[in-house]
């Protein structure tokens, strides 16, 4: 079977990438600070015409390790919930700014406010760190403290690639439980044998071998086996607890198979959680809502679903 193509919206997309980023080098394999950079400004042309928000106010959580920075972005209407959003990057690029547009779009499709956390980047700082830096975001605003007093249920965890593995690890951690998950081309694996893996090694965009230097800045391939590391080690009793999730995929994504096996796995326990596979995008799409319909549609779905998945608010967050 032949491999998939990108859908023409994409391919132009592609065509142009091709050109604004002529002869620059991997990311992957500069020194993380020089590769974190020209993730940041590359990113940056995704985030241009920002929705506007009833509110974008900038915040801090307190952490042993000193203050988590967050944004608080509050669409217009009357929100209908708070939703935490992970940024991805492979645990090692990117921030609040290379998201906040996607972030924003989300707020829009789902009326709810969207929390945007800064956290800790491998390789200076491996697995906890970030993590650990996620659980305090999520233990202030699950308990309304702090900045996030004032903010409602019903909440849920969300995050995108490395983002969506961060989520989900909060999910499987004994941590204040989500009302739903919204979980957008994630990492769940370390198994570079996929099919996916297979036939999109070379990308466009992500590739087999970045992800396997960002795996190994964040954590050790002897240390891979743990569900709060990747997911799909977790058993079938982990699983079956998490909260109603709302998982995509890209379909040019050497990730797809994690999304596609997560959801296997998920829908043989009997769970009714939600998938939709996004035909003739790349990974990281959700980001260029700005050129892109298909982003749009899929954070308009990722919207639909957290409203649907929360429509019986959990009475231990009122």
């Amino acid at each position: 079977m032949s491999a998939p193509r990108p859908s023409a919206e994409m391919q132009v997309i592609l065509d142009r990438l091709a050109v604004e980023d002529a002869g620059l080098p991997d990311p992957t394999l500069l020194p993380a600070d020089t590769g974190r950079a020209q993730a940041e400004a590359a990113n940056a042309r995704w985030n241009v015409d920002l929705p506007d928000m009833t509110m974008a106010r900038d915040a801090s959580v307190s952490a042993p390790h000193g203050e988590i920075a967050c944004r608080i972005l509050t669409p217009k209407g009357t929100p209908q919930g708070t939703i935490l959003f992970i940024h991805g990057g492979g645990w090692a690029f990117c921030s609040m700014a290379t998201h906040e547009r996607c972030a924003r779009v989300l707020a829009e499709e789902a009326q709810a406010t969207v929390v945007l956390c800064d956290y800790r980047l491998a390789p200076e700082h491996p697995y906890p760190a970030g993590l650990e830096d996620c659980r305090a975001v999520w233990d202030a605003l699950a308990a309304r403290q702090g900045p996030f007093a004032e903010l409602s249920g019903p909440f849920a965890l969300s995050g995108d690639s490395a983002g969506a593995n961060l989520a989900m690890a909060l999910m499987l951690d004994d941590a204040p439980q989500a009302d739903c998950g919204l979980l957008f081309y994630g990492v769940y694996g370390a198994d570079f044998e996929t099919p996916s893996y297979i036939d999109r090694a070379n990308g466009p965009g992500l590739s087999r071998d970045k992800m396997r230097r960002y795996w190994d800045w964040y954590r050790p391939e002897a240390t891979r086996l743990d569900p709060l590391v990747a997911p799909l080690a977790a058993d079938d009793a982990a699983l079956a607890a998490l909260p109603p999730l709302y998982l995509n995929a890209a379909e040019i994504d050497p990730l797809r198979s994690d999304s596609e096996r997560m959801y296997q796995r998920l829908s043989a326990l009997g769970r009714r959680d939600r998938f939709r596979l996004h035909g003739g995008v790349v990974h990281g799409f959700m980001q260029m809502t700005i050129a892109l319909e298909e982003a749009r549609l899929a954070l308009a779905d990722a919207g639909a679903a957290f409203r649907a998945l929360t429509a019986t608010p959990t009475p231990k967050h009122d």
